[in-house]
């Protein structure tokens, strides 16, 4: 079992910058892991993933060149690092853990989830 609790977001101005985290209760090593938005309806959109190692990332092609995933499996934490922000950004922002070894796009594949973090961007 895994807990996961996100950090980070807030209320930025359009070009601006926000780091997101993730902390987890057990050992990330364990898991890939992902952050995927959510902004109407019950679907989330993928953002990024990682691997178990960080050897591997993946992003939404759309978002290739403004954020960077990473993680820090000394402290358990996966950080989601978003530059150049825009309105169409804003959105419930959720990280999620997965069994497999490597970095899904695929909500499906995820076992765990935070409780999301808010991210506002301002025009």
């Amino acid at each position: 079992q895994v807990q996961l609790v996100e950090s980070g977001g807030g209320l930025v101005q359009a070009g601006g910058s926000l780091r997101l985290s993730c902390a987890a209760s057990g050992r990330t090593s364990s898991y890939a892991m992902g952050w995927f938005r959510q902004v109407l309806g019950p679907e989330r959109e993928f953002v990024a993933a990682i691997s178990r190692t960080g050897a591997l990332t993946r992003y939404a092609d759309s978002l290739k060149g403004r954020f960077t995933i990473s993680r820090d499996n000394a402290k358990n934490t996966m950080y989601l690092a978003m530059n150049n922000l825009i309105p169409e950004d804003t959105a419930v922002y959720y990280c999620a853990a997965s069994g497999l070894s490597y970095d899904s796009s695929s909500p499906g594949s995820y076992d765990y989830w935070g409780q999301g973090t808010q991210v506002t961007v301002s025009s």
